[in-house]
């Protein structure tokens, strides 16, 4: 595409040679001319000075120091997420059925849908009109994907549940597994039925190797716009609200509602029942173990240390409650004088 084309596509500001025919996307460093590169990050304008790239995406602000022509955007990290899909769109997959896929009866498969190598389809699932289901994939009896949802492989779907339109399901993930309802008889466990399902929006995004169980009763949801990292685990009857991003290897237990535009970090523990509301930022490591009733950015855990001060504060972290006892009967003499 020329430069033109792109800044009028995406309502960018134009500076030097519309005519520049743009063939790919790279970074300050590395860009060649052909290529397009971008400065979001104010660490490296550093490197602008020297760039090789026919153009840079970039924020107003930087427009003084590009010695190339420019596209200039309130948001040059979207522009170059907007141009990179532009120049690098997903190859076509060819609709129909391959040979070794086994559909069971009462299927609804649109015409133009495409069904990859050894997948399984069960009974009377539906799937809309330009999905893609990649090879290796299972569909439980009854599920529903919606039109131009792609599970790429190797991707397990239970029974009953129903995905969206226009996700992406990364290999290897998980939906609509039992969650994890036991019920203690003594020393033994005994197995509660899980009879719910899990209902996916639209335009949402399951990482690899991610695991969404199936609601007890009620549903597990996840709302329209939500992605989701590899390696997460929700639990039974969560709900994930709309445009929710939560960073890998974050479990979350049972029965927690977390709300909409949520940012949650890598490895973050949150505990059964909770109510978290919306525009809630959680930092990576954090465990959450209460209710988060207000907006706004919350942390937890002990951030890294040198080994030997580490200990230190590992051992007066044990005396803190005696500490203060101490200070508290300190306080009251002092009062009492």
């Amino acid at each position: 595409m020329t430069l033109a084309e792109i800044a009028a596509r995406l309502a960018c500001e134009l500076h030097g040679d519309g005519a520049c025919l743009i063939r790919g996307v790279a970074t300050l460093q590395n860009a060649t001319p052909g290529q397009i590169a971008f400065l979001a990050n104010r660490r490296y304008r550093r490197h602008l000075a020297t760039t090789r790239a026919s153009a840079v995406i970039l924020a107003a602000d930087d427009l003084d120091a590009c010695p190339v022509s420019a596209l200039v955007s309130e948001n040059p990290y979207l522009v170059y997420a907007r141009v990179t899909a532009l120049l690098n769109p997903p190859a076509p997959v060819p609709n129909g059925c391959h040979p070794s896929a086994v559909i069971e009866p009462g299927c609804h498969i649109d015409p133009s849908a495409a069904i990859g190598a050894h997948c399984v389809i069960g009974a009377n699932v539906t799937i809309g009109a330009a999905a893609v289901i990649g090879p290796g994939c299972v569909i439980g009896c009854g599920a529903a994907i919606g039109d131009a949802t792609r599970l790429t492989a190797n991707v397990s779907i239970g029974d009953g549940v129903s995905i969206g339109r226009r996700c992406l399901v990364q290999p290897g993930a998980v939906i609509g597994s039992d969650g994890f309802g036991y019920a203690q008889d003594k020393a033994a466990w005994v197995k509660v039925p899980q009879l719910g399902g899990v209902v996916v929006g639209d335009d949402v995004e399951i990482g690899a190797n991610t695991t969404i169980d199936r609601g007890a009763l009620e549903d597990t949801v996840i709302e329209d716009g939500v992605i989701l990292d590899n390696q997460i685990q929700i639990a039974h009857n969560v709900r994930i609200g709309a445009h929710t991003a939560i960073a890998g290897a974050t479990a979350i237990a049972g029965s927690t509602r977390i709300g909409k535009r949520c940012q949650i970090g890598g490895a973050v523990g949150i505990v059964g029942h909770l109510e978290i509301v919306d525009d809630v930022y959680i930092t990576a490591m954090s465990l959450v173990t209460g209710n988060i009733r207000r907006p706004g950015l919350y942390s937890s855990g002990t951030p890294l240390a040198d080994n030997k001060e580490w200990r230190r504060n590992a051992a007066r972290f044990g005396q803190l409650d005696d500490m203060a006892r101490r200070l508290k009967a300190l306080e009251k003499k002092l009062e009492d004088n």
